[in-house]
């Protein structure tokens, strides 16, 4: 039997809420369930979750399955809450708020109260919301993953698609923190708020002749850098658009290059996953993604970085599956937070 501290004067109850998928469709069916809260081994802690980020690779494996996953399935990947239990002496304490990105190929967070392992998380400053907190792990950590891998510097030309997405528009911010020129792609409606976080020339990915007025503002040399997170065809154009042996890194799957392309450009390509970490099992890359956590939180807690707008959603099995066909046709701008309980402080 585990010693086990428990805030004073809360008793847990043994069940609670939670929204698990039956099996993956296109209709993205969930259900709002009651469950056993979950029981902790000696490195983890019961977290009463508060708020839910929802991410576009929510609503993918919504609808595709995942190999890992057992149904029915509890979605969600990163979480805001307060600990409720953890073993004598573990940090964080009980009554600390954490934030963290849960492993991909466990039970998710969109649920009452969650288990993490305490090196996962990161403690939430007094000054920051936690619904704020709930838009940064998977875009933010991508983002940073990705200008890492890219090793942007002082003077560095970068294509960074999608601005006004999540990913694009921290990724913006740390480009600009580190003295690059950025160059990035939105819809009209868009360019004023990607202008404001820094974006130096702004396209819009509607026009045609993209590509074109894209090389009139950079000139022959191409990029040193693009952060490519649409995929595809995109993916192709963008090397075009790289000086030779400039640097990609793809958030989605790679398509079939020409041979010719490879040749001429000599891009390096990185791939950014963030369900690696968990994955292979790496300690050190998840002791990693919680040193990014802290970075980011303060970050906002200093002011020097924004976050995207929240948008709320209820915590009902009907609003999350609305919400989520909704980032998979991508037409909002900001974050859809899932609020599952009223803060503790």
């Amino acid at each position: 039997m585990l010693d086990i501290d428990i805030l004073p004067n809360i008793d847990l109850p043994q069940s609670m809420r939670a929204i698990e998928l039956a099996e993956p469709g296109e209709q993205i069916s969930l259900s709002d369930v009651r469950l056993p809260v979950p029981e902790c081994s000696e490195h983890e802690l019961l977290v009463k979750v508060e708020y839910v980020g929802l991410n576009p690779i929510d609503a993918h494996f919504a609808k595709s399955g995942f190999s890992k996953w057992q149904y029915p399935h509890i979605l969600g990947l990163d979480a805001v809450g307060t600990v409720v239990q953890a073993k004598k002496g573990l940090f964080p304490n009980i009554g600390d708020r954490v934030m963290w990105h849960a492993n991909i190929g466990e039970q998710g967070v969109l649920s009452d109260y969650a288990k993490v392992p305490n090196f996962a998380v990161s403690v939430v400053p007094e000054n920051v919301t936690a619904s704020e907190a709930a838009t940064l792990p998977c875009a933010g950590m991508t983002a940073l993953i990705a200008l890492e891998k890219l090793q942007i510097v002082q003077g560095d030309t970068i294509l960074i698609e999608a601005g006004a997405g999540a990913v694009g528009q921290f990724a913006i911010q740390f480009a600009k923190q580190r003295g690059a020129d950025v160059f990035t792609t939105a819809s009209k409606h868009n360019h004023k708020l990607v202008k404001k976080l820094g974006a130096d020339a702004i396209f819009d990915y509607h026009d045609k002749k993209l590509c074109e007025k894209i090389r009139r503002e950079l000139g022959p040399q191409g990029f040193d850098a693009v952060l490519d997170s649409i995929g595809g065809d995109s993916t192709i154009r963008n090397i075009e658009l790289m000086r030779f042996c400039g640097r990609i890194a793809c958030l989605r799957p790679l398509p079939n290059f020409e041979q010719e392309l490879m040749f001429r450009k000599a891009p390096n390509i990185g791939i950014v996953s963030l369900a690696g970490a968990w994955l292979a099992n790496s300690l050190c890359a998840q002791q990693k993604m919680s040193f990014m956590s802290n970075q980011l939180l303060e970050g906002l807690s200093k002011g020097t970085l924004s976050v995207p707008n929240v948008t709320l959603i209820e915590f009902t099995a009907q609003d999350v599956s609305r919400a989520l066909h909704t980032q998979i046709k991508g037409t909002f701008t900001g974050k859809q937070v899932v609020k599952i309980s009223e803060p503790t402080r």
